[in-house]
């Protein structure tokens, strides 16, 4: 039996209010007046958190999801000690450094080149570090060209993607990162990923707030989902984030007995085959519609292990290099994936997921479909797996 890691960041019983006054004292007049006045002051109070509690795990990539309002970055920065909780107790063992509210700190009147240096100062490196670190912060944000530029003439993101650069090189134990990796074009956000998933092969914690359940998915080993400033469902971040998306998704219309599947029904999984090669093997997936059309959507194979963490995975969007597959009414389209063969005698869990083009509208889910075998000896951990896809289109028989 693996020995379980320790808990680097403990969250104990947290509780956070905010008072709301239902006043406001716009004058000194106004302010003093009030003090003697006999008008209601009473408040209204938030209850962002109540009574969260969890463990993250040295090594772990740990997300927070929830919908905007549900307390997540409010529990962040309780976490990064810039909120203290109104109850409870929270924890950390070793160095952190918060990805939250990049480029507090940044003096808009100076240059990027001083902002570096200053920013670079607050997170305690002396000036001969950020030398020795300069050309790769800038090589890293790509500004190359904008660093003797005033820091207020560039674009809120060109900011953020700095002082994200800057705080990449800072040494820690547990990073705290709130939705940055939103920032910049595919390749910088890719960039950002790379440089995460480099952190998790160095065995740093990494405490994730975002709303992409495919980076979930791809990145996080466990997961919690926060609605209401309650914790609804912790545990492997596949089944968290399928609760997330069933937050968007209140129609299931897909009758079965399995209770790892669901979905309103527009594409259906019909059948899926798994065929081992040597060399290669395939999936042979169809999927057929319902009576109305569909403009587009994106089906996701995944190969999970026991703890449900994602081994390999990939979807038709990469593999028609971004095309989004469409169906006419009651149209049948059949799949092959053709993919490099990595899986060994290990057994691993294939699911698959057709999804709409919005991202959040979930047609079917279907989680734990088959076994299959996994070998590790090639060291992809996870990997997006690179496929060959033939679509093959025909009417259904009514």
């Amino acid at each position: 039996m693996v020995a379980q890691k320790k808990a680097v960041l403990r969250a104990k019983d947290i509780y956070k209010d905010f008072h709301l006054p239902h006043e406001k004292n716009n004058s000194l007049k106004s302010a003093i007046v009030g003090v003697f006045s006999k008008v209601d002051k009473s408040v209204d109070i938030q209850h962002a958190l109540r009574g969260v509690s969890f463990d993250v795990h040295e090594g772990e990539f740990f997300g927070i999801l929830g919908r905007n309002g549900s307390g997540k970055s409010t529990l962040l920065k309780i976490l990064a000690e810039i909120y203290q909780p109104t109850r409870g107790k929270m924890s950390k063992v070793g160095k952190l450094v918060p990805f939250i509210e990049l480029g507090v700190g940044f003096n808009p009147e100076l240059t990027g080149r001083e902002n570096v240096y200053l920013n670079g100062a607050l997170l305690g490196f002396s000036e001969k570090e950020i030398d020795a670190r300069y050309d790769e912060i800038v090589e890293f944000a790509e500004l190359e060209e904008f660093m003797d530029q005033k820091l207020k003439n560039y674009s809120s993101g060109m900011q953020v993607r700095l002082a994200f650069s800057v705080a990449t090189r800072a040494e820690a134990d547990i990073l705290l990162v709130d939705e940055v990796l939103a920032v910049g074009d595919a390749d910088f956000q890719r960039k950002c990923y790379d440089f995460f998933k480099s952190l998790k092969r160095q065995g740093k914690t990494v405490v994730f707030v975002t709303h992409s359940m495919d980076a979930v998915r791809e990145y996080c080993d466990k997961a919690i989902l926060i609605n209401d400033g309650v914790i609804t469902h912790q545990g492997g971040a596949n089944r968290v984030a399928d609760e997330y998306l069933k937050l968007f998704n209140t129609t299931d219309t897909i009758a079965s007995s399995d209770p790892n599947r669901w979905g309103n029904g527009q594409v259906r999984i019909a059948n899926i085959e798994y065929i081992p090669g040597r060399d290669k093997m395939k999936l042979r997936v169809l999927l057929e519609t319902g009576d109305e059309p569909v403009e587009d959507c994106v089906f996701g194979y995944r190969f999970t292990d026991a703890e449900e963490r994602v081994i390999a995975g990939g979807n038709s969007l990469n593999a028609q290099q971004g095309v989004k597959l469409s169906f006419s009414a009651n149209e049948a389209k059949s799949l092959t994936f053709e993919i490099d063969n990595i899986f060994g005698t290990t057994n691993l869990w294939l699911s698959a997921t057709v999804r709409l083009g919005d991202g959040t509208t979930i047609c079917d889910s279907w989680s734990n479909i088959k076994k299959i075998g996994y070998s590790r000896s090639e060291g992809h951990y996870p990997v997006v797996m690179p496929a060959k896809l033939e679509v093959q289109s025909d009417k259904k028989t009514k």
